[in-house]
């Protein structure tokens, strides 16, 4: 039986779970809307180990929320993660974090769009179908009413993420199902990083990068008048 230290920091939301055989023990999160990764993510691995009286040696494997996502999260995150690996040589297990964030949704039917907000318009967005096996890959795509046509019109569409919010201002779609207020969280990661443990589905260490999508880029402060 397999126990997991999973970390998501790839939004507001701080998460650390604890799990055992895929199933979530101890969770630990702050999903407010600032950012508290720096001062929060090691008192928070520290507190769910504690509670759960796990001694960090004992982790079978340290799962990591790999993006996409915001980039200073994700450095935070993968930073973490890495240390510990390093430190209990430990394997490191990586969950596509759009993903994790589908698994919130529970269907029978129909198609889920986990999206997480990106600039202006543009979302970040993966589909899956009610088994969160993936349909489309993960893209950057700029919203307007025709998104995702050609999956409303074939049937019941749910999104989920902070991309929601400005989606819903667009698409009309009958078959469109918002759920709000929803985050990508450690909760759901368990079951993934799980069965990639289990197949010895694991990154290097050293050389592992979070999946940012698409460049970082600084702005310019404008020139003073």
């Amino acid at each position: 039986m397999a126990l997991i230290l999973n970390i998501e920091t790839a939004t507001t939301n701080c998460s650390v779970a604890l799990s055992r055989d895929g199933e979530t023990i101890f969770l630990k999160e702050d999903n407010s809307k600032n950012y508290s990764h720096a001062e929060s993510l090691h008192v928070f691995i520290d507190s769910v180990l504690k509670e759960a009286n796990v001694d960090a040696n004992n982790l079978d494997a340290i799962a990591i929320s790999k993006g996409p996502g915001s980039y200073t999260g994700l450095r935070i995150g993968v930073s973490a993660a890495k240390g510990l690996c390093f430190a209990l040589d430990k394997p490191l297990v990586s969950v596509p974090t759009l993903q994790a964030l589908a698994c919130q949704v529970k269907i029978t039917e129909g198609i889920i769009v986990s999206m997480l907000d990106a600039r202006r318009m543009e979302v970040y967005s993966a589909i899956y179908d009610s088994n969160y096996n993936e349909v489309r890959a993960t893209e950057a795509q700029i919203l307007d009413e025709n998104a995702f046509a050609e999956y409303l019109n074939q049937g019941k569409v749910y999104f989920i993420g902070n991309g929601v919010e400005k989606t819903k201002t667009l698409i009309q779609h009958p078959n469109a199902i918002f759920v709000d207020d929803k985050l990508p969280s450690a909760n759901e990661m368990g079951a993934i990083s799980d069965a990639k443990y289990k197949k010895s589905d694991t990154e290097d260490v050293a050389y592992f990068e979070p999946y940012y999508l698409k460049d970082f880029v600084v702005m310019k402060p404008k020139p003073k008048s």
